[in-house]
């Protein structure tokens, strides 16, 4: 890379040895001017061994946390690290089809919107495809957003900016969640692309794949919004239907 990268893709990693090398190699075929900054929050295992091959790339840095420190603050360490305008985040088990950030970054300047997501694919354990694909409005509202998280966080390009302005936090529920709240809150839709440019694999250990712990989290997303509690079961009934709908056949 030569000048400054345009986009900064932020991939928080732990113990990402297995899938990371997909995720990588799905980032360098975007045809944007990019950087790539891996974030390893204290792997134990080999994931810093898969990585070796990219450290002489000068669109590519590497960044060893001390100690575990979520994904949410090490996406934040990312971010305060990027030299690009804007930024896009991906998990090390995820990847994109190329095109994404090219088209999110058409979209974004014909709307004038400060982020946009795109729509997914999901994906079993072992990377084959589950047949079922997620989609996304061309425009999110806050009140939308309030219903169903439709916003996947591997699929996000944001401005720089905004995502300094309002990190993620609260590692304890969906701290995307509540970011993405945040920002439609203040700067109204994000721009969607009914395309699954995301192909987001589904983990028997993550939060999103443990049904109840994940519901018990998105509840506490609208505590941590202000709601009351019956405006809060209001959302969370909402919230309960689409998730049914999302993962139904898979």
């Amino acid at each position: 890379m030569t000048g400054k990268p345009l986009v900064s893709v932020i991939m928080p990693a732990y113990q990402a040895e297995k899938y990371i090398k997909k995720a990588i190699e799905s980032v360098w075929i975007q045809d944007v001017p990019l950087e790539l900054i891996v974030v390893d929050d204290c792997s134990s295992d080999n994931t810093g061994d898969v990585l070796k091959e990219y450290i002489k790339r000068s669109d590519f840095q590497y960044i060893k946390n001390k100690e575990n420190i979520g994904a949410a603050a090490s996406r934040n360490r990312g971010v305060e690290a990027a030299k690009g305008d804007l930024i896009a985040y991906l998990d090390s088990d995820d990847w994109w089809e190329p095109g994404k950030l090219k088209k999110q970054l058409e979209i974004m300047k014909q709307t004038g919107s400060v982020i946009c997501s795109t729509g997914r694919e999901l994906m079993k354990p072992d990377g084959s495809s589950t047949g079922k694909k997620v989609g996304v409005a061309a425009s999110v509202t806050y009140k939308d957003l309030l219903k169903h998280n439709s916003i996947n966080c591997s699929s996000v390009l944001i401005r720089k900016d905004v995502a300094m302005e309002i990190p993620m936090c609260y590692d304890k529920s969906h701290e995307d969640y509540i970011t993405w709240l945040k920002v439609l809150k203040k700067y109204g839709c994000c721009a969607g692309i009914n395309y699954p440019y995301l192909k987001y694999r589904l983990s028997e250990g993550g939060k999103s794949r443990n049904k109840f712990k994940s519901a018990g989290m998105t509840f506490q997303v609208y505590r941590y919004m202000g709601y009351g509690r019956i405006k809060s079961c209001i959302f969370f009934l909402s919230y309960a239907v689409h998730g049914i709908i999302k993962y139904m056949g898979v």
